[in-house]
């Protein structure tokens, strides 16, 4: 793949000022966005929307994924400010859609849970009527940590399997796929009015077939809404990308997903599972509803 970059992930530049004005304002509060750690493609259209994915809990994680841009290491001691700070951001931007991510805090005992579920209810508390969704890690399996989460006042609860069984040994050795497909099912059966979401990357050498049957696993384990995007390697010392999916591709590939039965469906080359979060909310409750891109 050297060398080759199709059109269909050139983007336009975003307009000049708008993201020194978001980063002045996300830094100013001592925040950080997974739009900027993980060097995501879309940054410049959702800071023009004054639109941004908080990532909370610092910026290291304890986990050493290898197709993630987020530094690793060892993290430091949570920020007891952080759910005011994060709240009057969301205030000062007026969001009605907050979307909210996390590091993966495994030195913690309930992966950070109780953390979030403060940063979550002082969001609403500061923002009446926003609509907050929140990506989780596996949380280590800990299901009283993720029954701590849901009992505040969410209204989506994500985990992203990330990609096929086959390639975790490879792209994510510290995690487990059951155990991914597990959150999801406890998270609907503890709070069944919660939606809940996955999302996967291709390009990484999976099969169609493979893709497929995430697909079915996350049905069965009661997921609402999927995502499904690029891999784009973030550096030469990450998992190489193999592939630049085509935008036919995606298209089977969401055509196949509403057939399987999700309520909402987000497929396309530049999609992250945060990326125009608002609209595929809106779309959970539409079952094989309209294209969201």
């Amino acid at each position: 793949m050297k060398g080759y970059f199709p059109d269909w992930l050139k983007i336009e530049a975003p307009a000049e000022g708008v993201l020194d004005e978001m980063q002045k304002l996300i830094k100013g509060l001592s925040l950080h966005t997974v739009c900027e750690e993980a060097n995501c493609p879309n940054a410049g259209d959702c800071f023009g929307s004054h639109t941004a994915t908080f990532l909370l809990m610092g910026d290291v994680c304890t986990r050493n994924c290898s197709f993630c841009a987020v530094e690793h290491g060892k993290p430091m001691p949570l920020d007891q400010n952080e759910p005011q700070r994060v709240a009057e951001a969301c205030r000062t931007l007026e969001l009605k859609y907050v979307v909210l991510t996390c590091v993966t805090r495994d030195d913690l005992s309930d992966g950070g849970a109780f953390h979030m579920a403060s940063v979550v209810r002082k969001v609403k508390e500061l923002n009446p009527g926003a609509k907050v969704e929140l990506l989780v890690s596996d949380l280590g399996g800990n299901w009283e940590a993720l029954r701590c989460l849901l009992e505040a006042p969410l209204d989506v609860i994500g985990h992203n399997v990330e990609t096929v069984p086959s390639l975790y040994p490879k792209v994510r050795p510290q995690a487990i796929y059951k155990r991914s497909i597990d959150l999801i099912e406890k998270a609907k059966k503890i709070a069944p009015h919660i939606l809940t979401k996955s999302g996967i990357m291709v390009g990484l050498g999976e099969r169609f077939d493979e893709v497929v049957q995430v697909m079915e696993d996350l049905l069965s384990a009661g997921c609402d809404i999927f995502t499904i995007g690029q891999y784009l390697q973030p550096s030469p010392h990450h998992f190489p990308l193999r592939e630049y999916v085509s935008p036919a591709q995606y298209e089977e590939y969401e055509r196949k997903a509403y057939e399987l039965g999700f309520k909402s469906v987000v497929a396309g080359p530049l999609v992250r599972s945060s990326y125009r979060a608002d609209i595929c909310y809106e779309k959970a409750f539409k079952k094989g509803g309209d294209k969201v891109i």
